[in-house]
């Protein structure tokens, strides 16, 4: 699923640290955050977070489980679903108690 955030006055690693993400990685073109739902490793939300125009886009989903194998990067990924909508309205939520629901669109 994916989120844009428009004008958000902070920078995605600040931002992402306010809903509860940690910082995993930056490839030089995105920057991935994740968010523990248990207290394990897994299952976990993932989002990539880049810049497009002024907009912070989140590509968010829901790894179920470790890839099967090192060096694999396919795991059981789920990219919409309840869980995954009830994490993005919450997300929202982050940007809505810093100001306006405006500043949102999903796609």
């Amino acid at each position: 699923m994916q989120i844009r955030l428009e004008n958000l006055g902070v920078n995605a690693a600040s931002f992402m640290r306010s809903c509860g993400y940690a910082f995993e990685r930056n490839d030089g073109r995105e920057s991935s955050f994740m968010r523990r739902l248990a207290g394990r490793d897994y299952p976990r939300f993932h989002a990539y977070t880049h810049m497009a125009d002024g907009v912070l886009v989140v590509n968010l989903h829901l790894d179920q489980k470790k890839p099967s194998y090192d060096g694999a990067s396919a795991h059981s990924g789920e990219y919409d679903g309840e869980l995954v909508e009830t994490e993005a309205e919450r997300i929202k939520k982050c940007v809505g108690s810093r100001d306006s629901e405006e500043r949102i669109t999903e796609f």
